[in-house]
């Protein structure tokens, strides 16, 4: 796949890296020598917003969350993302109360999918810090991570899953996008731990126990 970041931190360097093998990938930031370094470290291209933009068959929207709308508008406004899968990374929550801070009833994700109506905007890899995702070995307590996405396209649904199957994880969708507030109140929870002083491994992770047959 072609994939274009918007953001050059350290969650864009994560997933880049565990694609980097099997994708062609550019890298874009505000800051264009931080983006090229980034970029460099894991062997991937640099450029600018548009750029990564209009590389990307699928485009990860890795800015900040307070950030998100302005990058959209600098790499181009919803035109630049029209026919795209776009990823949503972000999670709206403070780190002071460590409660999500949207207050129109909606998730980051729906506010995305409304500002892009030509893109197939999925939510995905909100739940874990940069730690979990630059780790080899994406096993648990003896378990694999999963990683629940929310999706409104079937099409995004597949793309999505072979993106997190490619970073070691087991792809479970939660639904729609009208459930992905749901994902972002469960990343406070987590981002509450760490704060609190947690491993920067931890994450929640859903485990269904093994069905046994019935004798």
């Amino acid at each position: 796949m072609k994939i274009g970041f918007i953001g050059s931190g350290g969650m864009a360097k994560a997933l880049a890296g565990k694609w980097a093998a099997n994708h062609d990938i550019v890298i874009s930031g505000r800051d264009a020598a931080k983006a090229a370094v980034a970029a460099q470290s894991i062997g991937v291209a640099s450029g600018t917003a548009p750029e990564a933009a209009a590389h990307g068959d699928v485009v990860v929207l890795a800015t900040r969350h307070e950030d998100v709308f302005a990058a959209i508008d600098q790499a181009g406004g919803p035109e630049a993302f029209a026919g795209k899968t776009v990823i949503d990374i972000n999670n709206p929550v403070s780190v002071e109360t460590f409660q999500t801070t949207r207050d129109d009833g909606r998730s980051l994700t729906e506010a995305i999918a409304a500002r892009l109506p030509g893109a197939s905007v999925v939510k995905a890899f909100n739940m874990a810090q940069v730690a979990v995702w630059e780790d080899p070995d994406m096993s648990y307590d003896g378990r694999p991570l999963v990683t629940l996405y929310t999706s409104d396209d079937p099409a995004a649904d597949a793309v999505v899953e072979a993106l997190i199957r490619d970073v070691g994880a087991e792809p479970v969708k939660h639904g729609g996008n009208l459930h992905a507030y749901q994902l972002e109140a469960a990343a406070a929870i987590v981002i509450k731990f760490l704060f609190a002083g947690r491993d920067t491994h931890t994450v929640l992770n859903l485990i269904q126990p093994e069905i046994k047959p019935v004798h």
